[in-house]
């Protein structure tokens, strides 16, 4: 029998060093994968029932602690869907703001995944310090400045790169000065610079052949690329509203994961994050990204996942770019408006690094959540995931046990899930015949 044609289980017991608990399983049986499970098994957090009873102003707040990595994105959901609720229009210039700081959110976890996560896997190595050691160190320190620029912009709106406390419902506790955003212009100006040639560096990587024709979702907001708020498009459907999402899309639990997995109604699994984006909004990226993605190799749509490293350097140079756009036409926002308690309910949404986040509440007369619900990327993206991961190794039985390893793990990072924030998780184990 050839090796293509083999039984082979491959088993992940767990999944070591990452951002909660998982494992994997592929069993192949004739040639053919009869199964795959992407299996999380961390505990739930239950931060929805946490919520319940606080005061709708506490959720930006209480709901940044989900992720250390990514606390804007669930700040600025947070704050939309309350201000949606309430009826409370936001001045132009504080959305400027929190545009401002979202883009340092971008480039901090982009700069992450890239150089330090997922570079590794296309160059060879176990981890990113092995990488530097061996030669590297340069792309790595390209790396820490990137990330760096973004945690000093998130710092200096936020008042702290990790967990920010400036953003409120309605605005910002305090305005910046437009003096103050001057010196992190600077860092900015560096970190496009050195993305120029990183986006240049992502696309000379050796990528497998791979093609999925998964629907892509995204927010749309008008001529700009995605970052908050605008409608949902899809590469299959017109846009919808915040307010349309749970009727259209679908979260279901399944035996063997405590994430829920999320599908439309009727046309299936979908991925949101850097693909969706780009292949969505590529026309609203700036000459200098859409001249430095399509020199890299890119086409207007990218639909090989193993390219993700291409588009997040692409999304960082925008982001950088974006950035110091922003600081040049900045203008200090007024005070937040004040609230006033009513019993309403409102959903909002933004584009964090890894894609769409969602929130709903519903809040009492007296300002109380009655009820909340947050659909985060990672559970939008795990079904996808596996049936990507089908696919593959359907497609790469013929490789033998460690390069189908190694190329299992590209596979499951190039979606950059909570799960799969470490340099080297996957701990497999092939079982023949």
């Amino acid at each position: 029998m050839s090796e293509s044609a083999e039984d082979r289980t491959i088993k992940v017991g767990e999944l070591a060093r990452v951002e909660g608990e998982g494992a994997l399983h592929v069993r192949v049986r004739d040639g053919s994968v009869e199964d795959v499970r992407l299996e999380i098994f961390e505990p739930p957090r239950f931060f929805e029932a946490l919520l319940r009873g606080r005061r709708a102003t506490d959720a930006p707040d209480i709901t940044s602690r989900i992720c250390g990595i990514c606390p804007i994105a669930y700040q600025v959901s947070a704050c939309a869907a309350i201000e949606s609720a309430l009826g409370i229009e936001v001045d132009d210039r504080a959305l400027a703001l929190r545009r401002l700081i979202y883009c340092g959110e971008w480039l901090e976890s982009h700069a992450l995944h890239v150089f330090m996560l997922h570079a590794p896997d296309f160059l060879g190595y176990d981890g990113a310090i092995e990488m530097a050691r061996d030669g590297h160190a340069e792309l790595f320190e390209r790396g820490l400045k990137i990330k760096r620029a973004g945690n000093e912009l998130m710092a200096l709106v936020g008042g702290r790169s990790v967990h920010p406390i400036n953003l409120k419902v309605g605005g910002f506790h305090r305005a910046l000065g437009t003096e103050e955003l001057r010196p992190v212009a600077e860092s900015l100006r560096s970190a496009r610079e050195e993305l120029v040639e990183a986006v240049a560096w992502a696309g000379g990587l050796s990528f497998p052949e791979r093609r999925i024709e998964t629907e892509f979702a995204a927010l749309g907001n008008g001529d700009g690329y995605p970052i908050e708020g605008g409608a949902l498009h899809s590469s299959a459907a017109g846009p919808i509203g915040p307010e349309q999402f749970e009727h259209d899309y679908l979260e279901s639990q399944v035996p063997h994961s405590t994430a829920l997995h999320s599908s439309h109604r009727e046309r299936g699994h979908y991925i949101v994050g850097p693909l969706a984006r780009y292949g969505l909004g590529f026309d609203r990226l700036p000459p200098l990204a859409q001249e430095a993605a399509l020199g890299a190799g890119l086409d207007r749509v990218c639909r090989n996942p193993f390219q993700s490293i291409v588009v997040r350097c692409v999304e960082m140079l925008f982001a950088a770019d974006e950035a110091l756009r922003l600081i040049d036409a900045y203008e200090p926002p007024p005070p937040a408006p004040p609230l006033e308690p009513a019993a309403a309910a409102g959903c909002g949404w933004s584009e964090a690094p890894r894609g769409m986040l969602w929130h709903r509440y519903e809040i009492d007369r007296e300002g109380l959540i009655v009820s909340a619900r947050i659909v985060p990327p990672t559970s939008q993206n795990q079904a996808a995931i596996e049936d990507d991961l089908r696919g593959f190794v359907e497609a790469n039985l013929g490789l033998g046990d460690e390069q189908l390893q190694w190329q299992c793990e590209q596979a499951v990072r190039n979606y950059d899930p909570c799960i799969s924030c470490s340099t080297h998780f996957l701990k497999l184990r092939i079982d023949r015949g």
